[in-house]
């Protein structure tokens, strides 16, 4: 029996033994020089398969070599935040066996580099050093494989929603459900003409290539607060089977470089998303500490980086904002944004889909197809008394009364308090 016999056999025979197992195979590897002159792997917190590793450890190793750490930060404009946790491996020293071969898993955290690379990327840098037998290296392609593949599974029918982290795009918590696009109702014919244009251009590559013209296009949907421009993008983004990189202009520490970065280097398969583009141009201040510029620079520039020289291709940016009148031209114009599109508050129409498909085949409710009808035509009438009036609800507003009250009462509701559901149209958005 050759040495590396000799510590597989070792290695197997602590595995069987109970209790204290992690610190026997320990032992017998951690100092052990053949086991360390083994063939190891590098991966580190920028590599995808750093995130493909650390799950697929996490379902396929026991609970002691596990333990819950942060993963997501997501922060408020209040100033509040919500941490995701995962049951990962922490950092130290792991083994597990893969198909009969003993390997050592050192994850480990740069502390000395904690706070140059925290800076510029969002994190401290982090490795992962996978080790094993010389002879047992031919797995390494195998396992990183499985854990793309199971990776993969786990986001199937799911949207992924990326932030940035610097120069960046990093997964932001964990993939949601796609939501259906028939379930955010827009007026008759908006969405069908915003999704025709989107798959157009998506099945037209060859003919943007042959005629020399810049493969990528941009899309902006404005309208008042509510109306269902951002739940739009994403069921949409889930109906192509995109993801979603949501881009916050107004973010502390954004330079022009790493927007020009960002808008270059968005993931495969991704929508840009940059919500109440507006906005940002109305917050952004100059400070001292971050090194940012003031609105005259990288903001006043987000025209060109959309269509200049340095501009991504294969490239599908959304913008969204409540005012349309505050954005410079030059941001709109064709080549930079292909398509505008309204919004609105809710139309009589959209007002009686949005109720037949909130109550339509529920047995809770106790109506029949009759009544349902007889009651969404009363409820389609309000909406249209009150637009006469040139007073308006949104969608988000109907939806939340939905989600409270009856089919009966959400009719009686509308009509009762009409003055606090509806608002003027000139009422400041």
């Amino acid at each position: 029996m050759d040495k590396g016999d000799a510590v597989a056999a070792a290695l197997s025979s602590a595995s069987t033994q109970n209790g204290g197992a992690a610190s026997i195979i320990g032992s017998l590897v951690g100092d052990n020089p053949y086991f360390q002159a083994g063939f190891g792997l590098l991966l580190t917190n920028r590599d995808h398969a750093y995130d493909w590793f650390l799950g697929w450890m996490a379902r396929n190793t026991d609970s002691t070599t596990r333990r819950w750490l942060p993963n997501g930060l997501e922060k408020h404009k209040n100033g509040s935040s919500n941490v995701f946790f995962n049951l990962v491996a922490g950092p130290g020293t792991h083994y597990l066996k893969y198909q009969g071969a003993w390997m050592q898993v050192r994850r480990e955290r740069e502390t000395r580099a904690m706070q140059l690379v925290g800076a510029q990327s969002g994190g401290p840098w982090e490795t992962i050093v996978l080790t094993t037998l010389s002879r047992d290296r031919f797995l390494f392609p195998k396992l990183l494989a499985e854990a793309r593949d199971l990776a993969i599974k786990s986001q199937e029918g799911k949207l992924v929603i990326h932030t940035a982290w610097s120069t960046q795009w990093q997964p932001f918590g964990q993939p949601r459900g796609k939501r259906p696009l028939q379930s955010v109702v827009l007026a008759p014919g908006v969405a069908q003409k915003v999704e025709n244009d989107v798959r157009t251009f998506l099945d037209r590559k060859q003919w943007y290539v042959d005629r020399g013209i810049p493969y990528r296009r941009g899309y902006l949907l404005h309208g008042p607060p509510g109306s269902g421009k951002s739940s739009f993008i994403q069921a949409l983004a889930g109906a192509l089977n995109y993801d979603i990189c949501l881009l916050n202009l107004a973010e502390r520490g954004l330079t022009d470089d790493r927007l020009m970065h960002l808008l270059t280097n968005a993931p495969e398969r991704s929508f840009i998303l940059i919500e109440d583009v507006d906005a940002a141009f109305n917050k952004r201040v100059q400070t001292s500490e971050d090194g940012c510029v003031p609105i005259c620079g990288h903001l006043l520039r987000l025209p060109q980086r959309l269509d200049g020289v340095a501009s991504g291709e294969e490239r599908v940016v959304f913008m969204t904002t409540n005012h349309l009148e505050r954005l410079d031209p030059a941001l709109v114009r064709p080549g930079r944004v292909d398509l505008i599109e309204l919004i609105d508050d809710a139309t009589p129409e959209q007002a009686r889909t949005l109720y037949t498909r909130f109550y339509g085949g529920d047995p809770e409710q106790g109506l029949s197809d009759v009544e349902l009808d007889e009651l969404a035509t009363r409820l389609e009438g309000i909406v249209a008394s009150e637009r006469e009036g040139e007073r308006r609800v949104s969608m988000a507003s109907l939806q939340g009364l939905f989600i409270q009250c009856d089919a009966r009462y959400a009719v009686q509701c509308c009509e009762q308090y009409s003055d606090k559901l509806f608002v003027g149209a000139d009422a400041d958005q």
